[in-house]
């Protein structure tokens, strides 16, 4: 390739032109900001904030999960609370029980009737709260109960362990430690239905007469 030989103005524009570059980069550099001596400190602090947000992110998220386990693992251990059946309650005009005994198995109790008069028995053991059989007797005998006789027709056994008791609840056999409850009956004056108190005891000689 042929070399080409400037003349002497061409140099002199040729430098001036390398010149302005020259000048034209250097402005550049000079131009170009740099950042100030308080920018810095602020962006170091912006990343402290978050890596520290960060941190009590994690920390508040495991106080929180520690907190439901050990919530979950004392509730198992407190027993839930039972609403149970109000024990007060109408079991129906009393014309609607026929003479001698009735079960009323969701009350687990039993309601006797002799001609006008009522009573009634619970029919849950004493030992440890199973439901109590009627057992007809296949003819009536005499028992001495609480110093007096007794004439019974029937009588009542527990199943699951065996107590025995008379016609009138009192314990006899079996590991049963008291005799069945009696509960007090009564009239309800709106309606004249019978109505039953399970919470409230009475003795064994207690007759309703309507």
């Amino acid at each position: 390739m042929k070399s080409v030989t400037l003349l002497p103005e061409e140099q002199i524009v040729e430098q001036e032109i390398l010149r302005m570059k020259i000048a034209a980069a250097k402005e550049k550099l000079i131009d170009k900001p740099e950042p100030s001596p308080e920018h810095k400190p602020r962006q170091k602090a912006a990343g402290q904030s978050r890596r520290r947000f960060l941190h009590m992110f994690g920390l508040g998220a495991l106080l929180a999960a520690v907190a439901g386990q050990t919530y979950a693992m004392l509730r198992s251990l407190v027993p839930d609370v039972l609403y149970e059946e109000p024990q007060r309650f109408k079991l129906g005009a009393p014309a609607d029980f026929p003479e001698g005994a009735t079960f009323l198995d969701e009350r687990r109790l039993f309601v006797f009737r002799e001609q006008s008069t009522f009573y009634a028995i619970s029919a849950t053991c004493t030992h440890l709260g199973c439901t109590v059989k009627m057992a007809k007797l296949n003819e009536p005998q005499t028992v001495n109960v609480n110093g007096g006789q007794l004439v019974e027709l029937w009588e009542f056994n527990c199943p699951c362990h065996g107590s025995k008791f008379y016609a009138d609840g009192t314990n006899y056999a079996g590991p049963a430690p008291k005799s069945l409850k009696w509960v007090k009956l009564e009239v309800a004056p709106e309606d004249g239905q019978l109505v039953v108190n399970l919470s409230e005891n009475v003795a064994q000689n207690f007759r309703l007469t309507v």
